[in-house]
């Protein structure tokens, strides 16, 4: 098993470096581009983009609820979410970039403003996980880098800075350990052994069946369900659908 996860909060530099390379490959989009299939299944990238500019909304309303202490939930309901994803889908190139740009300043105005003492107020997830609000920043990353890849736009999980890869792939395996247990098909249990890194993991509590090699940012891919494990090696089990 891997050790329990990191909890440095995550530098608000290297989450605007991240979103700049996001935003430089949104420039990149024309409007036929917008209406093409991205990686996630049923969504077009318009689809990727409204959500990456109403996430940067959802976890600017958790800082608000930490600046405030009023509670603040990140979405005010599903419905809402997947119905604002829905309508700005279709929204020509230039409108999603416009969406974006001012989300992601608003995000990182706001936290660039906050004490240390309010990084460590309470708020809680979507799923009603109360976190400190400094895993915001973490939250926040994922969102970046995991759905930069989702565009199918050239970036890819190759791409990823080597630290976001050590901290994903880590979180990643022990995701898919509280995954598989809750699954209704056994998964038999597998070890994880990165070539590029020093990482090992394991999933599941019994002796591994298999074990499943290749670079660090490729089993994270794998894991998060963005790679069919074409790019590795060993006996691959059939995983549960990600969260």
């Amino acid at each position: 098993m891997t050790s329990a996860l990191p909890e440095d909060p995550v530098s608000l530099d290297t989450l605007a470096e991240a979103t700049d390379r996001l935003l430089d490959t949104m420039r990149k989009l024309g409007n036929d581009d917008v209406a093409e299939a991205s990686l996630l299944p049923g969504w077009s990238r318009g689809h990727v983009l409204a959500h990456l500019a109403r996430n940067a909304d959802s976890l600017l309303n958790l800082l608000l609820w930490a600046h405030t202490g009023v509670e603040i939930l990140q979405y005010a309901s599903m419905y809402l979410r997947d119905f604002d994803i829905e309508a700005g889908a279709p929204r020509p190139a230039a409108e999603q970039l416009v969406d974006n740009e001012a989300a992601t300043k608003r995000w990182l105005a706001l936290a660039n403003s906050l004490t240390a003492d309010t990084w460590h107020a309470e708020v809680r997830t979507r799923q009603g996980r109360p976190i400190p609000a400094s895993e915001v920043r973490w939250m926040r990353l994922q969102e970046v880098e995991i759905h930069h890849v989702d565009l199918n736009a050239g970036y890819t999980p190759a791409d990823w800075p080597a630290p976001f890869v050590a901290r994903i792939l880590q979180q990643a395996t022990v995701d898919m350990n509280r995954i598989t247990a809750a699954a209704t098909e056994p998964v038999p249990a597998f070890e994880l052994r990165a070539t590029d890194t020093d990482f090992t993991g394991l999933v599941g509590t019994d002796s591994p069946a298999t074990t499943v090699t290749g670079t660090a940012p490729a089993l994270a891919a794998w894991l998060l369900g963005r790679s069919d494990g074409a790019d590795l090696t060993g006996d691959l089990p059939t995983l549960p659908a990600w969260k």
